[in-house]
């Protein structure tokens, strides 16, 4: 519970080893922050009492939350996603949501074709028949050159633009989808095409999507079937955009190739998951995050959005805009 006179930020949870980075963001700013390490609706609302922003990483930002908050006005999140936190009853309180959309974008898109280049060249699963005494090329037989062969980008935000691009470096042929891009036209040198089309004749569907109800299940049974038999699935963006089952089911029954998966659903994968089994599957525990340089942005930025909330001010990267025109807790 917040005692402070000042303005105060709540950190509900993280699991960054430290908070130096935020605390020297508050400091700078006159603000208080505390870390309270809570993830349930009862421990936050009994840990943020009297914040006037929260900033979260896994910890559910709900209705009954908000509601039992009256001095909130801004949630923060590390990372792009906000599908923790429930951002139209946030919007109809007047609270203000952020995020920080681009800070992991060399990242992530470097991931995206670590994932891609390791599942196309076999390179895993030569390293490990390697280690257990094989030479022969028999595991990863038969492989293409990727010269030529088409990279599908689903969702042609930065990150996807960014994965296109380097895509492109290696020879890809790449092609988009994204539902607020007109098919038939051509952005940043990138062919916009229809998902089906995508889907249907990509050696290498890449997904770069928010998650959300129009996104979850994006890959499902129907999508997987219609793609090529010799296509891999990427996905660095949230493992709840495809069908988990279907996507197990694709692979055993040699409907596509493989798969490079960053994320997953559920998350992390319990030991003796089918997906950790299958050896034409790569698995990285939503890492394509990090790096160094991404580490200390997000905590800087993310901060930095919470502790303007906090005073009062506008912070960059709000996703609900109209949260600062409803309610009572911005001045009009």
């Amino acid at each position: 519970m917040t005692t402070s006179s000042h303005p105060c930020v709540v950190i509900t949870d993280c699991d960054h080893g430290d908070i130096l980075i935020e605390q020297q963001v508050a400091d700078q700013a006159g603000v208080t922050v505390q870390l309270a390490q809570v993830r349930t609706p009862v421990q936050v609302i009994e840990a943020a009492a009297g914040a006037d922003a929260v900033l979260v990483q896994y910890a559910g930002i709900d209705a009954q939350v908000i509601d039992a908050l009256p001095r909130l006005r801004g949630v923060s999140r590390y990372g792009v996603g906000v599908d923790t936190v429930d951002v139209a009853a946030a919007t109809a309180r007047g609270v203000v949501v952020c995020n920080v959309p681009d800070y992991g974008t060399e990242d992530v898109s470097d991931h995206a074709i670590a994932l891609t280049m390791t599942v196309e060249r076999g390179t895993a699963a030569l390293a490990a028949g390697l280690r257990a005494g094989r030479t022969d090329l028999a595991a990863v037989k038969p492989l293409h050159r990727v010269t030529g062969r088409r990279f599908g980008v689903v969702g042609f935000g930065a990150i996807g633009r960014a994965t296109a691009r380097k895509a492109r470096g290696l020879g890809y042929e790449v092609v988009a989808a994204d539902p607020t891009l007109s098919i038939g036209t051509t952005v940043a040198d990138v062919p916009v095409v229809t998902l089906d089309e995508l889907v249907a004749t990509s050696a290498v569907v890449s997904l770069h999507v928010p998650l959300g109800p129009a996104t979850r299940h994006l890959i499902d049974a129907s999508r997987l079937a219609r793609m090529r038999s010799d296509a891999v699935l990427v996905n660095t963006c949230r493992g709840e955009v495809v069908d988990t089952e279907a996507l197990v089911a694709a692979l055993r029954n040699g409907v596509i190739r493989g798969a490079g998966l960053d994320v997953t659903d559920p998350e992390p994968l319990p030991a003796g998951h089918p997906l950790l089994q299958l050896s034409q599957v790569v698995v990285t525990p939503h890492a394509a995050w990090y790096s160094e340089e991404s580490f200390v942005e997000l905590k800087r930025r993310a901060m930095q959005h919470a502790v303007a909330a906090a005073l009062g001010q506008v912070p960059a990267h709000v996703v609900n805009p109209a949260a600062l025109s409803t309610g009572r807790r911005w001045p009009r």
